[in-house]
């Protein structure tokens, strides 16, 4: 049964609902005679920070009301999933480093995940559970820069000082186990580069400790601010329908009741051994989606922990690993639970050594989908705030 974590209503100061105004009503007042502020079109971005990355918004303004804003994307676009056709399947493993460059262990994982169920390889327990630590370090390490970026878009500095010194400590052991800080390319088909080292083990033991009382730190300092909670309150509420009708997943489907996360729902490497929670609020705001990815941080310590309790010594590569990949031919898929969402690779192959078609469905793209119809209405410092709740990455929707 998936557990979920109900949100603490008497912990949330009463604020008033914000005001969304519709086209109908904008014209209502200036059939009253109070004729509305002259329309202008204006770029959210390319070069914006608040769009974080080469990202545009084409937005029609009444005044401070958004009356549209449509996504411009196509920017940063280099052709991976036609890449992924025209290389081999090792060759490919880079480029999945390289389009959530926040979430690079999660991507790998997909793509040697898919070419691992094709080959039918069984991949050492050792190497699961390593899988597994990396994977929710690097969770963090991507919610961190999430948490400071918002709130930079919000008016505070100090925030993004603290998450950035705590993403390091992650950097520094990522580094030390393979030698990057960001695009890892770690994993490999049948297991990993190398294995886990003392060091690192130790080390990660070491950061769940320190990271525990930090975050309380993190909710003591910013989560229950006033100030914080009146700017994210019932800014940008988007339905459960509405997130199933645009496919948004992660932190955004969860932060609207809906307890969907890929690794229940979709099992795989050794998450059904482990023991956590799936966080989800009812309130569908970006306060909710907010409240999702702080609690996403804490489970992600549970489950380091039990890894770092279970892993055994042993192999950390499969015996029997083809030098040349060719997977039969046939239609395969592999879905993991990355940062923002569900990544789910679906390839198909002819017998050669390269796939004949490789789809690479990103959960930013539909994250993103919902702007333009939930920000319609809103004051522009609020649909920034809600576009920060998303927790977009541009190159993971253009890839």
């Amino acid at each position: 049964m998936i557990a979920s974590k109900e949100s603490n209503s008497a912990a949330t100061p009463a604020t008033s609902a914000p005001t969304l105004r519709t086209t109908a009503e904008i014209a209502a007042t200036a059939a009253m005679g109070h004729a509305p502020h002259e329309t202008f079109t204006i770029n959210l971005g390319p070069q914006h920070p608040a769009a974080h990355g080469v990202l545009r918004v084409l937005m029609r303004m009444d005044g401070e009301w958004v009356e549209n804003a449509e996504p411009v994307i196509g920017y940063i676009h280099r052709m991976h999933e036609k890449m992924g056709e025209n290389r081999t399947w090792a060759k490919f493993l880079p480029n999945t480093s390289r389009i959530d460059y926040l979430s690079a262990m999660h991507y790998t994982h997909a793509w040697v995940g898919v070419v691992e169920r094709g080959l039918k390889i069984e991949v050492p327990e050792r190497a699961e559970y390593i899988r597994v630590i990396t994977s929710e370090l690097n969770r963090i390490a991507s919610h961190q820069v999430w948490w400071g970026a918002l709130l930079l878009d919000l008016g505070g500095f100090t925030p993004i000082l603290y998450a950035f010194d705590d993403r390091e400590k992650i950097l520094d052991l990522l580094e030390g186990l393979c030698g990057a800080r960001l695009t890892y390319c770690y994993y490999r088909f049948g297991g990993l580069y190398n294995d886990a080292d003392d060091d690192f083990l130790k080390g990660t033991r070491e950061f769940v400790k320190y990271m525990r009382p930090r975050l309380k730190m993190y909710r003591d300092l910013v989560t229950d601010n006033v100030i914080l909670r009146q700017r994210l309150t019932g800014i940008g509420p988007i339905s459960a329908d509405t997130c199933r009708k645009y496919g948004a997943t992660g932190p955004v489907i969860r932060g609207s009741g809906v307890a969907y996360d890929v690794r229940r729902a979709e099992p795989y490497s050794v998450y059904p051994k482990l023991q956590f929670k799936i966080p989800t609020y009812p309130e569908c705001d970006s306060m909710a989606r907010y409240l999702v990815r702080m609690d996403e941080m804490e489970e992600s310590l549970n489950i380091i922990e039990q890894c770092l309790d279970l892993i055994q010594p042993g192999p950390f590569m499969a015996p029997k690993v083809p030098r040349v990949i060719r997977l039969p031919a046939g239609d395969y898929t592999y879905a993991v639970e990355a940062a923002r969402g569900r990544f789910m690779v679906r390839v198909v192959s002819d017998g050669k050594e390269n796939p004949y078609r490789a789809r690479l469905r990103t959960p930013s793209f539909g994250n993103l989908s919902l702007f333009e119809e939930t920000s319609r209405g809103m004051l522009l410092p609020d649909a920034l705030a809600m576009m920060g709740s998303l927790d977009l990455v541009i190159p993971d929707i253009d890839r």
